[in-house]
């Protein structure tokens, strides 16, 4: 199986820092640290390692896109916005574990139904856009049915698009077993659902979405820890039925990516315009720009809406120049989204 040396980085550093660090010392690399906690408690990689929790990561400022930068903490009217780094390393020392863990990949498919509906789950409720979901929310649109791992007749829950997952083998020639990495639990999944990567996959990079403060980061992982690109604002989807949908929380894959993703007019086929340099994630979400109605045709940099109240369609939305930032460097099979509140 190939591995990825990169992906185990972090722990060698980890696991060999010098006695003479204590919590919370700066490391002189030329970068801004912060959030630095060492435990001496780690083993070396010759024993059997421990799980990583948010206090093992390692943050480091190292900003490579600086236009409509915020600081870690900043104001917005009468309320003081944040970044939650804790909450954000939580979210990479859970894929450091999985990526540690070794395994073949996969990520769960069914944009626009391309791969069909999924059937009525047992006990469905209509939410307030009047379509089927199960009981943690999730819709039956765009969504991949998990069947029980103890049978392929018990429908249990919905999968959300681009959730990540681990194919732990094929039970018959339809249906293949998984393990979540986004949800927990084991399942059968029909195959037609399921995108399989592989084990050489090294998801090293994380764009972090923030619904509570409207803000979105980058961070890659380099040299043992992990290097913030950017600190901006956003404006994520809000919850206004019928059309319109909040950004979903959760670990996802970026799928694929639109030099231009047209979008239509509510209720309509009608295309109503574009969002420049489109990265998606889940379902009909992407990290795009700045949206520009028809039949303005030009790229717009910046709006005063960003970082402010959620207004969007389920998509984040981003000054332009920061999403063609992270379209350009966001690889697929390489980056995550982590959604947070």
């Amino acid at each position: 199986m190939k591995r990825c040396t990169a992906c185990f980085l972090l722990f060698s550093v980890i696991s060999f820092i010098p006695t003479g660090c204590s919590s919370g010392t700066p490391v002189e690399n030329g970068n801004e640290e912060i959030a630095v906690t060492y435990n001496d408690s780690i083993p070396h990689l010759s024993e059997e390692r421990r799980k990583l929790t948010g206090t093992d990561i390692r943050l480091l400022k190292d900003i490579q896109y600086d236009k409509y930068l915020l600081d870690d903490e900043y104001p917005y009217k009468d309320t003081v916005r944040h970044f939650q780094w804790e909450k954000i390393k939580e979210g990479i020392a859970h894929i450091e574990n999985e990526v540690s863990r070794g395994g073949s990949w996969g990520v769960l498919s069914n944009y626009k139904n391309m791969n069909g509906e999924a059937p009525t789950i047992e006990g469905f409720v209509r939410n307030d856009y009047r379509r089927v979901s199960d009981q943690f929310g999730v819709e039956r649109y765009q969504s991949v049915p998990l069947y029980s791992a103890y049978g392929d007749t018990v429908l249990v829950r919905y999968g959300r698009d681009g959730w990540i997952v681990k194919v732990t083998g094929n039970d018959t020639i339809e249906m293949v077993r998984v393990t979540g990495v986004s949800m927990e639990g084991e399942y059968l999944v029909p195959n037609r659902y399921l995108k399989v990567w592989g084990d050489s996959i090294c998801f090293d990079k994380v764009v972090a979405v923030d619904v509570t403060n409207q803000n979105i980061s980058t961070l890659t992982r380099e040299n043992g820890g992990w290097h913030i690109l950017s600190m901006n604002p956003a404006t994520t989807g809000t919850h206004r039925p019928p059309h319109a949908h909040e950004t979903p929380t959760g670990i996802f894959a970026v799928q694929e990516k639109k030099e231009k993703m047209y979008y239509v007019k509510d209720g309509t086929s009608e295309i109503a315009g574009f969002a420049p340099y489109a990265s998606r994630f889940t379902n009909g979400a992407y990290i795009h720009g700045v949206p520009v109605q028809y039949p303005n045709r030009n790229v717009i940099e910046y709006s005063p809406s960003l970082g402010t109240t959620p207004r969007s369609h389920m998509c984040v939305r981003n000054a332009s120049s920061h999403s063609q930032f992270v379209y350009d460097w966001a690889t697929v099979k390489e980056s995550v989204v982590i959604v947070i509140d």
